[in-house]
């Protein structure tokens, strides 16, 4: 057994003993399913940034920026970004008021005059939607530890499946924040520790990016819209640009309310946290995302036939990298998926024995128990379907998470700033839109219609939900119970009304909208600059060039 697999292994170990430590302070629904409403600020981030950077992130999205297509996740991340901060003053700190147990318990108990129905349609999509999402990051985390272990991909997949069930059904969340924080910061510290050696191994920062600036193998790998050609999945540089933009947005409603980031919510100890972990998860996501990309685009120049692109980050730790830093960036990559799949069973778990078939018990620890044996049946169904499914880390993830944005993005807002919508318009709101975007996508990909990149299958099924939820409202109209629910997650809890508190997290928002700044300045000091300086050599040598070849021509 080698080093790396030692590693990986040992780190397996380190979140099984913190779950099992966290798993013996869970004593009632809350703290299983909430974590007892009391994490701070960095548990928060660390939970949202870990379940959001998944093997999505360390293998399918550096495989992409390997690929030519590092600048448009740089156009992608910071609108994507955005929704962390909107997702959080417009809902987050609103759900974490209602005290529910999950965001679908939320739709029920505000619209309850259909709250079962709601709750259960609701608890259909994360069931289905993040199983989706569960099984990418699974396999994703298998194909890790195969090619590091040298051991078949079923075996590889038994080892990933028990490590983060194991934590997961004994701990709920208050193990996942724990050990997603650990997770994160983790990942985090190999991500620039990757850099570091990739970008040494090409000569330096400056040189490397005038090098790919010139790269003829791959043009335009670091240009705005990345590389453009036959094998590219667009033809122009407004195609690209329209795909950024568009799946930004998505991304960004995905990261406001999807239940594996605003769940999080409900978990943090008051409002003040919400909104500063919010602010901080955007901030360290940007930065960490620059040096992703980065890292992998400079790969290039080393080596330009790694295949499948996906495992460009494992090639790069076993072949350019010192043994410890490469074991750490093994380790880190495998944080990044444990942590997204142990939220992710977590929430398939909870949503399918409370929102669809719940349990109607008062007795906590007989609840307990069942929420225990469905996590463990659930994680038993995708232990199946990853071993018969070939894997497809980045187009299963980008699928499943817009499933989201689409179906629960418009309710989620109208729940808190409108007292006109019905609970028959929120009902067929997610129906539609679920089914929407699913039919979009699927004549996309069976070539039926051709989709522009402008009218991607998340619009068709966000304009549908949005279209929905307006039209079944204007022909009913919402009960006073429905219109005091709404009033009642209105009104500030004193607890929340502190000087101090308010002060702080004012502060944190400064210092966001200075890093926002900082990181402008650094991108063209960085990137830009050196950038135009590679063309414009790449230029005068065509030039030069050009007037040797007319001199030859006049002689």
């Amino acid at each position: 057994m080698n080093a790396y697999a030692i590693g990986i292994l040992i780190s397996i170990l380190v979140y099984l003993v913190v779950g099992s430590y966290a798993g013996r302070k869970v004593k009632h629904l809350d703290d299983y399913f909430v974590a007892g409403r009391s994490a701070p600020t960095l548990l928060i981030v660390g939970t949202l940034v870990a379940s959001f950077l998944s093997t999505n992130a360390f293998l399918a999205e550096t495989g992409f920026s390997y690929e030519g297509h590092g600048p448009l996740l740089l156009i992608l991340m910071p609108v994507n970004g955005m929704g962390y901060v909107f997702g959080a003053l417009f809902f987050g700190r609103f759900l974490r008021r209602s005290e529910a147990l999950t965001v679908a318990e939320y739709f029920g108990r505000r619209f309850e005059s259909q709250g079962d129905r709601i709750q259960v349609a609701a608890g259909l999509t994360i069931v289905i939607g993040l199983s989706a999402y569960l099984l990418a990051v699974t396999q994703g985390a298998s194909l890790i530890i195969s090619e590091v272990m040298d051991i078949p991909y079923g075996a590889a997949l038994f080892v990933v499946w028990a490590g983060y069930t194991s934590f997961t059904l004994y701990s709920g969340s208050r193990g996942v924040i724990i050990t997603d924080t650990i997770m994160f910061l983790l990942f985090t510290i190999v991500g620039f520790v990757a850099l570091y050696f990739i970008i040494d191994q090409v000569g330096g920062w400056f040189p490397a990016i005038e090098s790919l600036a010139t790269f003829e193998a791959k043009p335009d790998l670091i240009a705005w819209h990345g590389y453009l050609g036959p094998e590219s999945p667009w033809r122009t540089p407004i195609d690209g640009l329209s795909w950024a933009v568009t799946l930004g947005l998505s991304w960004g409603l995905v990261v406001a309310v999807s239940p594996w980031q605003s769940s999080r919510y409900l978990m943090a100890k008051d409002e003040h946290t919400v909104i500063r972990s919010a602010c901080i998860a955007i901030a360290a996501i940007l930065v960490l995302y620059i040096a992703l990309v980065f890292g992998a685009t400079a790969i290039n120049l080393i080596n330009t036939e790694i295949e499948p692109t996906e495992r460009v980050m494992i090639w790069a730790a076993l072949n350019l990298m010192p043994t410890l830093p490469g074991v750490l960036l093994m380790t880190g990559i495998m944080a990044a998926a444990l942590s997204s799949a142990s939220t992710f069973l977590s929430l398939v778990s909870f949503s399918a024995c409370h929102d669809i078939f719940p349990h109607h018990t008062k007795d906590d620890r007989r609840h307990l128990r069942v929420t225990r044996y469905t996590t463990l049946l659930v994680g038993l169904v995708i232990l199946a379907l990853a071993f018969f499914q070939p894997p497809a880390i980045l187009w299963i993830t980008y699928f499943a998470g817009t499933l989201f944005a689409s179906s629960w993005g418009p309710l989620a807002f109208f729940s808190v700033w409108s007292d006109r919508i019905t609970a028959a318009g929120a009902f067929w709101g997610i129906v539609v839109g679920f089914l929407g975007n699913i039919v979009a996508k699927l004549l996309s990909v069976f070539e039926i219609v051709a989709f522009p990149a402008y009218l991607d299958p998340f619009l068709v099924g966000l304009s549908l939900s949005i279209g929905t939820i307006l039209i079944v409202s204007k022909l009913g109209s919402a009960t006073d119970a429905e219109r005091a629910y709404r009033a009642m997650i209105h009104q500030t809890p004193n607890a929340e009304i502190d000087e101090h508190k308010l002060n702080k997290t004012l502060r944190l928002s400064r210092w966001l909208i200075a890093t926002g700044a900082l990181t402008i300045v650094v991108m063209i000091v960085f990137y830009a600059r050196p950038y135009a300086a590679g063309r414009a050599s790449l230029a005068s040598k065509a030039a030069a060039t050009s007037e040797i070849g007319g001199d030859e021509h006049e002689r």
